[in-house]
């Protein structure tokens, strides 16, 4: 038994480092000054993720910036997954990704708020699930305004639509699945702070503000 369980737990300690690695690579940095637009961290709220680059008036790339950091997070997820053909290892690869996104440790653990990555990881997880939270983060978004509003609102729905009886769509979700969605909407919501503050104070810009003034 003992050697059973030292190669498992071996195997998901590689696991969650594989994923931290990958997950913590900053795309919007390193997309930023290839392109010469700078060091985003040097811009507006100087988070690192695609909200914050579009602020260099370069939506080609904001897009980039986006889409890679949802497949670093969906890539960890789906390898590990594929490889030992457990959904545990895909979690744990998924969540790690997540917290290498949030604290990358090339960057003095300074990273983004993780959004993109969620949602990445989300539909690597359960497709459904994916399109369920993003469908919420777009209504939201659309009715409020709020950005970071319409993410806190889509992170907190996950859980609880993961746990619709949907076989169809192959919900609910396995428990790993579940405790990934919780674990990855607690620190959506705890990188948020500073957003929930100023939505609380009526301070949070609107979408489209900027650009309407």
């Amino acid at each position: 038994m003992q050697d059973l369980v030292g190669p498992a737990l071996g195997t998901l300690a590689a696991v969650a480092v594989g994923g931290y690695l990958l997950g913590s690579i900053p795309f919007g940095v390193l997309i930023t000054r290839t392109a010469g637009a700078g060091d985003v961290r040097n811009i507006g709220s100087g988070n690192i993720g695609a909200t914050n680059v579009l602020r260099t008036g370069r939506k080609d790339l904001a897009l980039a910036t986006l889409l890679l950091d949802a497949g670093k997070g969906a890539v960890a997820l789906l390898i590990a997954r594929q490889l030992f053909g457990s959904e545990v290892a895909g979690a744990i690869a998924g969540g790690a990704a997540f917290l290498g996104h949030l604290f990358p440790v090339w960057l003095g653990f300074k990273g983004g708020k993780g959004v993109a990555t969620f949602f990445g990881l989300l539909i690597a997880a359960a497709w459904p699930l994916g399109l369920m939270a993003g469908a919420t983060w777009l209504i939201v978004a659309f009715a409020l305004r709020y950005s970071s509003l319409a993410a806190l609102i889509a992170a907190a729905a996950a859980p609880l639509l993961a746990l619709l009886p949907l076989p169809a769509l192959g919900l609910p979700v396995e428990a790993p699945i579940l405790v990934l969605s919780v674990f990855t909407a607690v620190l959506i919501w705890i990188r948020h702070h500073e957003n929930i503050g100023r939505l609380v104070k009526g301070a949070e810009p609107r979408i489209g503000a900027a650009k309407r003034a």
